[in-house]
């Protein structure tokens, strides 16, 4: 368990030393303020189009603005914070293996699991705090130029993009005990997701598939309820599991 806490404390200092905790917080930070500027800024800037387009003919309406606008360029931004995110840690288990470090902690009596199970719970924790540090911002802002009623279900819409990070999260520890390299994570986990998003365009599978989730933004509207996405969020969650599972195993077996 000393072994088990001593690693947990060394990843955590190498995030911080790094520089990664500070690029996220700082990534995720600015998308929370992008996403209600955005909004607000809407009508200025179509204001501005349509000066430049009434001598084509084009008329431009007047935009109205409210919280939706906002939330809806959150779920817009988040997607590129979740590649960016996977980017930096992507090489969180390869770069090891590569200088040889994680052979020293293993000889010092970490187990294999207990290794893999520090990272995926660093790099959760990090998501998490990352995630819904942006949701706040955008929320705390939102609350203050409109309305945050308008949204139904926003909790349900936000927290299935934030169990689809964590899915997405699996499948980079999962691919990281695969390969020895970088761009075999990348590979492993992107072509995961885009199988499975392929995948989401047939009806029958459509709606257990975790990429289902990233349409969880309707819920915002009303347009379905959250109990659409049970299916989605269940076979997320054992996905997810299993994935961990699968990379603690094949860690077990690996030659380092």
């Amino acid at each position: 368990m000393n072994t088990f806490i001593a690693f947990t404390k060394k990843e955590w200092l190498e995030t911080i030393r790094s520089g990664k905790l500070v690029i996220l917080t700082v990534l995720f930070l600015l998308f929370g303020v992008m996403n209600p500027a955005i909004a607000k800024l809407t009508p200025w800037m179509m204001e501005l189009m349509s000066e430049s387009l009434s001598g084509t003919g084009l008329i431009v309406t007047q935009i109205q603005v409210d919280a939706l606008v906002s939330w809806t360029q959150f779920f817009k931004n988040i997607p590129i914070a979740l590649i960016a995110f996977i980017l930096i840690y992507s090489g969180i288990f390869t770069r090891e293996y590569q200088s040889g470090t994680l052979v020293l902690v293993l000889t010092k009596g970490l187990s294999r699991s207990k290794a893999v199970l520090a990272k995926t719970a660093l790099m959760l924790a990090v998501w998490s705090f990352c995630y819904w540090l942006c949701f706040g911002v955008t929320y705390g802002y939102n609350m203050y130029f409109w309305d945050n009623g308008i949204a139904r279900s926003l909790l349900a819409a936000v927290g299935c993009w934030w169990l689809f990070g964590i899915w997405i999260i699996s499948l980079t520890v999962f691919f990281s005990t695969v390969f020895e390299n970088t761009a075999g994570v990348l590979a492993g986990t992107g072509g995961t997701a885009l199988a499975a998003y392929v995948l989401g365009i047939f009806p029958l599978v459509k709606e257990y598939t975790p990429t289902n989730l990233l349409n969880a933004s309707i819920l915002l509207t009303g347009a379905t309820e959250p109990a659409a996405y049970g299916k989605a969020v269940v076979l997320t969650v054992v996905l997810s599991a299993g994935a961990i599972g699968g990379g603690i195993a094949l860690m077990n077996r690996r030659h380092i």
